[in-house]
C-alpha cells in the first residue's frame, strides 16, 4: 500500500462521515478530556414498531370486548356473515376470527362487566 492509497482511504472515510453529518444531523458530546466531539446522528428505523404493537393490542381488546358482549354463538354468526360478504368484509372476518387469547380475555371481561 502506498502513501497515496492510505491517504485516499482516510480522506474517503472523512468525506463519508461528513456526508452522514450533513444528511442526518450532528450530535455533540463532551469527552472525558472536556473536548466537544461532533458525530453523525444515528438514524432510527422509520417504521414505528411500538405503534404497530399498540394497534394490535387495541384490536385484540376490541375483539375481546365484542366477544364478551355478544357471546360465543352470536360472535361466530357475525364472523360467518362477514365471510360471506365482499372482499373487505372477508378481510375483516379474518381479523375478527376467534383466537384463544380473544376467548380468554373475553371470558374475563364477561365475568366482571357483562353479568346479567
Amino acid at each position: 500500500m502506498t502513501i497515496d492509497a492510505s491517504l485516499d482511504k482516510r480522506l474517503n472515510k472523512i468525506v463519508r462521515n461528513h456526508d452522514r453529518m450533513r444528511n442526518n444531523g450532528v450530535a455533540h458530546r463532551v469527552g472525558r478530556d472536556c473536548l466537544i466531539r461532533s458525530r453523525a446522528r444515528l438514524i432510527r428505523p422509520r417504521f414505528p414498531v411500538k405503534g404497530l404493537f399498540v394497534i394490535a393490542l387495541l384490536l385484540l381488546a376490541f375483539k375481546a370486548l365484542l366477544f364478551a358482549q355478544m357471546g360465543a354463538g352470536n360472535y361466530a354468526l357475525k364472523v360467518e356473515e362477514l365471510r360471506a360478504g365482499t372482499v373487505v368484509e372477508q378481510a375483516g372476518a379474518v381479523l375478527m376470527q376467534e383466537e384463544p387469547v380473544t376467548v380468554a380475555v373475553g371470558g374475563y371481561l364477561k365475568q366482571y362487566f357483562f353479568q346479567r
